[in-house]
């Protein structure tokens, strides 16, 4: 009779834990969708007034530096969705967030590369090696995102 009892209040336990994951997954969900929504905003009101203002041709960079930032949020809200869903991590969302932050630092590294090729062979070596080290990232990133969607579906844990 103890087992039951033992089972029974581990059960209960079991689904205390996954009702308080479940508030933080939804507390994080909105937390992400406010902050991309302020992102978007941003970037909208930045658009617009560099357009009127006739700068838009030498914001764009940053502009879209902004832009691949909202993505990153929505691909982690999209992580978020899934956890909460499925109560599974999936590794595709996190690889997608990788390969946006390195597109984005390779955008911010060429925006700037006239400075930096003024600026001394040391600093200019510096930039390239990154340069480098993003490309083999961003390969290593995209080949991982194809052999996980060619991977067979493995069934998530009962909860």
């Amino acid at each position: 009779m103890p087992r039951a009892t033992g089972a029974s209040a581990r059960d209960w336990i079991a689904r205390s834990f996954t009702h308080v994951e479940d508030v933080l997954y939804v507390a994080l969900g909105v937390l992400l969708a406010a902050g991309a929504l302020v992102l978007l905003a941003d970037a909208t009101l930045t658009f617009v007034a560099n357009l009127i203002a006739g700068t838009l041709p030498g914001r764009m960079v940053s502009l879209l530096d902004r832009v691949l930032l909202v993505l990153m949020f929505a691909e982690i809200l999209y992580t978020v969705q899934v956890s909460f869903r499925e109560h599974a991590l999936v590794p595709e969302p996190f690889l997608v967030v990788g390969l946006i932050a390195a597109i984005r630092r390779v955008l911010v590294i060429t925006a700037e590369f006239s400075d930096v090729k003024d600026a001394g062979s040391a600093q200019f070596r510096a930039t390239m090696v990154e340069l480098g080290l993003l490309t083999v990232l961003s390969l290593v990133l995209v080949v991982s995102l194809v052999l996980l969607r060619h991977r067979p579906t493995m069934p998530t844990a009962e909860r």
